[in-house]
């Protein structure tokens, strides 16, 4: 019984055995299938994760980039073409010891100006046609260069223009220095303009004297000291990061300037009158606080914003009352610039001095609603064809000026998120300011009625009379101060491309007449040229705005 008993037991133990053997199994094989399934969901879980953080980071680069279906981030080859053009005008009016020259029909010249105080003022820039250098326009050029490169510089980047543009600014800016001997003394011009303009001949060949005019304590020039403080401070933040002792010196030179003009106030055209039939200015104002606003970018120093909206605002500032950019003319500029503060904020400003920031964002605004064309206050001076056109006499300059303003507004208002421009009641996007100034530059590129490009060497069919001296005689003339007067009248094209230059553009009723006796319409000039590099850098691709200069 023992034995059949253990073998009841056996065999009831050998059934749990083999029940325990498939409870294990189904365990184990419900454990595999558990194990896979949460293997799945981990897979499908950071597939689904990966996409989002993707589709994120894809919507930042895309707000960073820029918004909407006018800002495409590929390069805009006719633009960058037309870019390189324009850059290389500033080479073809270097005086001086060329370094690296890129123009064959160009070489050395003036390189004794200045000898007579002690100064080296052979660098800078001749100012147009002519070879006068005058201190007033060639600031100005600086500053807009300067402006161009600090909003646009990675834009310059991508086409291979920025070190070209650099190396421009600071062609100018040695010179600057040099002209600033002391505190309070600056020199203004090289040349006699009126015995330039009875001469016609090549820069390499002039031997005519060449005197120096300066301004100072007794005979005062605000508007041009403070304009060239106004291109020492903005191109010291050019140079900051890639020459930090020039930035310094730059910064130096400025701050000088703008104290000198400030504390000594008197138009240069009372105390040079000669210059009142080429460059006279009908104001300082503007200057003043062009100059403190750069030098407040430069230094974060609260004082210069504080002159500009608390202490002068009310009384120079123009507020409510637009106007129009140019090299005698700051104050649209210089809304433009101050909106900047505004729109982006600054931890450092108070409420009055934002009080004042608003006044000149709001008058920026009233030259944006000017500018677009169907705004219900729309400016009437254009042409037919949509061309800004203020006067005859280099009228290219508003245009291309008022275009190179839209961008930077365009791009500020992209770059802060801010949607919307209001106009006497109707809504503008920032696309609208950016068309428009496609419009402009697409204008002076070709798509006139002319049917030709204002800017030299730009598409096949420019200007070819260019009123430009060192353009129109051939390299291996040998003229003095008058023979080179056949050039002037000859009916032949001119022998040397002055690559790059922009002419000062068509009549009111869209007509041009090429003839190199029409400075009126064919003679370009370097600050032009500054104003159109900014526009077309600022179209080359969409936009990557900083928010802070320094």
């Amino acid at each position: 019984m023992a034995c059949c008993g253990d073998s009841m037991e056996d065999e009831e133990n050998g059934k749990k055995m083999e029940a325990d053997q498939d409870t294990n199994k189904d365990h184990t094989k419900r454990s595999k299938l558990g194990w896979f399934w949460s293997l799945l969901l981990l897979i499908f879980g950071a597939v689904v994760i990966t996409m989002s953080v993707l589709t994120i980071l894809k919507y930042f680069d895309y707000l960073k980039k820029g918004r909407g279906p006018h800002h495409h981030q590929e390069i805009v080859e006719n633009y960058a073409n037309a870019l390189g053009i324009s850059m290389q005008f500033f080479d073809v009016q270097k005086s001086g010891k060329l370094v690296n020259n890129k123009i064959v029909w160009r070489g050395d010249s003036a390189l004794h100006d200045g000898s007579e105080e002690n100064l080296d003022l052979s660098k800078g820039l001749y100012d147009a046609g002519d070879l006068m250098k005058f201190g007033f326009p060639m600031a100005f050029t600086a500053t807009v260069l300067s402006w161009a490169i600090l909003e646009y510089g990675d834009h310059m980047n991508a086409v291979k223009q920025l070190e070209h543009a650099q190396e421009s600014l600071k062609w100018i800016t040695d010179y600057l220095i040099n002209a600033h001997p002391s505190q309070n003394m600056l020199y203004i011009q090289v040349g006699d303009p009126d015995l330039d303009h009875s001469c016609w001949e090549r820069p390499e060949t002039m031997s005519e004297k060449r005197p120096l005019t300066q301004i100072n304590t007794t005979f005062p020039g605000t508007e041009v000291a403070a304009e060239t403080a106004a291109a020492m401070a903005s191109a010291s933040l050019v140079f900051r990061r890639i020459n930090s002792s020039y930035a310094n010196l730059l910064l130096m030179h400025a701050r000088q300037l703008f104290t000198f003009a400030d504390t000594y106030r008197g138009s240069y055209s009372m105390s040079v009158p000669q210059v009142q039939k080429y460059y006279n200015s009908t104001g300082y104002e503007d200057e003043l606080l062009w100059a403190a606003t750069w030098l407040y970018h430069a230094t974060r120093d609260r004082s210069y914003l504080e002159y500009v909206t608390d202490i002068n605002g009310q009384a120079f500032a123009n507020w409510g009352i637009p106007t129009w950019f140019s090299w005698d003319n700051k104050h649209a500029g210089l809304q433009v610039l101050l909106s900047r503060i505004n729109i982006f904020g600054s931890e450092d400003v108070s409420e009055t001095e934002n009080l004042g920031l608003q006044m000149y964002r709001r008058t920026a605004e009233s030259i944006m609603c000017g500018l677009l064309p169907d705004s219900p206050t729309a400016t009437s001076s254009r042409t037919d064809s949509g061309l800004i056109w203020i006067v005859k006499w280099n009228s290219l300059q508003h245009p291309v000026a008022s275009a190179f303003l839209a961008v930077l507004y365009s791009d500020y208002m992209i770059a802060s998120g801010t949607e919307t421009l209001y106009c006497s009641g109707k809504s503008y996007q920032p696309h609208d300011l950016r068309k428009f100034a496609i419009s402009q530059v697409d204008y002076l590129l070709g798509k006139n009625p002319m049917e030709m490009s204002y800017l030299v060497g730009y598409g096949n069919n420019y200007p070819l009379y260019v009123h430009h001296r060192g353009s129109s005689i051939p390299a291996d003339a040998n003229t003095g101060c008058t023979d080179g007067f056949k050039w002037l009248e000859s009916e032949s094209p001119n022998p040397n491309v002055a690559i790059g230059a922009l002419v000062g553009g068509p009549f009111l009723n869209e007509s041009y007449i090429d003839s190199r006796n029409n400075s009126m319409q064919g003679e370009p000039t370097t600050y032009n040229s500054a104003l159109l590099v900014g526009l077309l850098s600022g179209l080359v691709t969409s936009s990557q705005m900083v928010k802070s200069y320094t």
